[in-house]
């Protein structure tokens, strides 16, 4: 099974090829989501592992990405974040195993064989059952973020993250214009009314992201 790994921590990313390996073959590794996203197509991975913390595209947006781009990559999260909520976020977001990187190591393969062959698979430390209970949990819990558009998330982490317009266009590929199209419909969205209001919200979101 051919499989990428991205997490923006090189030293663990280096252990988990290590680990996999013998069984595995790993053919890319990435140290953000935004290159994840972008090169997968042509690397065409049976697996993709990925963390949820990353820069320029979070795990999440990534595995949204790549569920509409590559539907037949299985997605593994291997993340820091316990809680039922990152795990319900992630399944949503397509994934088919989650595991929690305080786990030991043979809870990583024990997903990797399971989704391969098919099936789904989470840390025992995650209380819910089911990746369904976790979507219909999800599914029924309305957060502000809902009401913005994937490139108006991509742009708010990029904000929050302390890039320049200018900066964000190189990095999306569009103009800097439709970099502000994009900031003043979030505000507007949000009622928002000052950039700072802005950061703040952004700010909020990945604190919450990270401790819920």
């Amino acid at each position: 099974m051919r499989v990428v790994l991205a997490d923006d921590h090189l030293i663990f990313m280096e252990a988990i090829r290590c680990l996999i390996e013998p069984e595995y073959r790993v053919i890319g590794t990435f140290l953000n989501g935004r290159d994840l996203v972008d090169n997968l197509g042509e690397l065409n991975p049976d697996i993709a592992v990925i963390d949820i913390a990353m820069p320029t595209l979070n795990g999440i947006s990534a595995a949204t990405r790549i569920r509409r781009l590559l539907p037949q990559v299985r997605l593994v999260f291997l993340t820091m974040y316990e809680d039922d909520d990152s795990a319900a976020e992630a399944f949503r977001a397509g994934a088919s195993g989650y595991v929690v990187k305080s786990a030991a190591a043979s809870e990583l393969l024990e997903a990797l064989r399971t989704v391969s062959r098919g099936g789904y698979y989470s840390s025992p430390s995650i209380s819910a059952d089911l990746p369904g209970s976790f979507v219909k949990h999800l599914k029924d819990k309305k957060r502000p973020t809902d009401q913005l558009t994937p490139r108006q998330i991509e742009v708010l982490q990029l904000l929050t993250e302390g890039y320049s317009m200018k900066e964000i266009a190189d990095i999306l590929n569009i103009t800097p214009r439709t970099v502000k199209f994009h900031k003043y419909s979030i505000m507007e969205i949000l009622n928002i009314s000052t950039t700072a209001e802005l950061l703040l919200f952004g700010m909020k979101q990945v604190r919450n992201t990270r401790h819920r």
